[in-house]
């Protein structure tokens, strides 16, 4: 009916935008812990190597071995924070950075021991 006015006034859209806000912030909260899992991932990965690459050059010194195992953190996306050698087993602990939302920077750190199998 022409002229005539109704009550809404809009109701509708003003939730379907609140619902959808919504929507957005679920999805960036889930690419948030999804880009920190892999964070974490990579920084295990990281260490992993770089214990293993310590571990190999244990028998020739404390610089060679530690200098190899930076060299396979920082080829995996790391940063060697600590590195030691304890007997013939290298022990380090790896960084990696990452920045899950705009603004929002943090460090994920992992620590891994390789060595030879002892009986």
């Amino acid at each position: 009916m022409p002229g005539r006015r109704t009550a809404d006034r809009g109701g509708a859209t003003v939730c379907l935008l609140a619902v959808g806000l919504v929507f957005v912030l679920v999805g960036l909260f889930g690419a948030a812990l999804g880009s920190a899992r892999t964070a974490w991932q990579q920084a295990r990965n990281a260490a992993d190597f770089a214990a293993l690459a310590g571990a190999g050059r244990a028998l020739e010194s404390d610089s060679v071995a530690c200098g190899r195992a930076d060299e396979l953190a920082r080829a995996n996306g790391g940063r060697l924070v600590t590195c030691r050698l304890d007997g013939l087993d290298a022990v380090v602990t790896v960084e990696v950075t990452v920045a899950p939302l705009p603004g929002l920077v943090r460090t994920v750190t992992a620590t891994s021991r390789a060595g030879p199998v002892r009986g």
